[in-house]
């Protein structure tokens, strides 16, 4: 009968060679703005469908991902939408900036991510519903004009994105670990290569000069108290990925389940509704609400 041998245990890193491997990360483009002309227009307080769509035309997967978005959304067309102008007019201009805010994000992400064995679709279905939802909760008590809040959620995770990149064999035996026991993922990070993913996101994307805004939610998303400038957002990011774990929509790379109670138990709902158990259980209800809708949004978007 043979006997499993377990791997020997990976060395810890010290800070210097973390730094220096985070260093080899090249920088994401598409992390410093979207397509200039293409905000400007969606900016802008009159804008035409036909201009945006001229914008749209010269990126080919941005507008496969729009026509693909618009039917599935609008699946009870008679004729699918095959026209570009049409699917500007459909979706409106909120949609459309979420869709050029995500379709660079997730291509520079995947090609950083290389050929690591994960399932990387249900990885991205999980980082966008977390910003919708991350949008969603916060749009009646903290609206955001430029997008800030969408973003902090669809990049809350990318320090495990930086792990796979730059320490694949550690994100390689985490994820073993997590399969074999339940325990918890940041401990369990810390344990195998030093750091966890919260810690290691945000130090990346301060390397590389981001807002504060989504630096604070990728290292705080776990625990919103410890915020300093952006409390409510990040209470909103904690939030919304508690809840797309809850609803199990995709996949976040953390086996451990989410009931509804340690959902709704969130810290972070104290940050949004303080001492206001009425407007906590109608976020709540909005949320639930909105699980259908998610679901065909994104399959026109993943």
């Amino acid at each position: 009968m043979d006997i499993a041998v377990k791997p020997p245990p990976l060395p810890q890193l010290g800070s210097e060679q973390i730094e220096r491997r985070l260093g080899t990360c090249p920088r994401l483009p598409s992390l410093s703005s979207i397509n200039s002309v293409l905000r400007e227009l969606l900016d802008a307080e009159q804008c035409y469908t036909s201009q945006i769509a001229d914008v749209i035309r010269r990126d080919p997967s941005m507008t496969t991902r729009l026509l693909r978005l618009v039917n599935s959304v609008y699946y009870g067309l008679t004729t699918p939408v095959s026209s570009i102008e049409e699917a500007v007019f459909y979706l409106g201009v909120s949609q459309i900036r979420r869709l050029a805010l995500v379709t660079p994000i997730i291509e520079d992400l995947q090609r950083l991510a290389g050929q690591t064995r994960f399932p990387w679709r249900e990885f991205w279905r999980h980082c966008i519903a977390t910003a919708i939802m991350t949008q969603e909760t916060l749009g009646d008590i903290q609206p955001s004009s430029d997008e800030a809040d969408y973003v902090a959620g669809l990049l809350h995770d990318v320090g495990k994105i930086v792990m796979v990149a730059a320490f694949p064999e550690y994100f390689e035996r985490v994820q073993a670990r997590m399969q074999e026991q339940k325990a918890d993922l940041l401990a369990v990070e810390r344990d195998v290569l030093g750091i966890d993913h919260c810690q290691l996101g945000a130090e990346y994307l301060s390397a590389h000069k981001l807002p504060s805004t989504a630096i604070e939610s990728v290292r705080f998303h776990h625990h919103p108290a410890r915020a300093q400038n952006q409390v409510r957002i990040v209470a909103a990011v904690q939030v919304a990925d508690l809840f797309v774990r809850y609803a199990q929509i995709g996949d976040s790379g953390n086996p451990t389940p989410v009931s509804s109670e340690v959902w709704m138990a969130a810290e972070g709902w104290d940050f949004l509704f303080p001492g206001s158990s009425g407007e906590r259980a109608l976020g709540r209800a909005n949320m639930e609400r909105s699980l259908e809708r998610l679901s065909t949004i994104l399959e026109g978007l993943v």
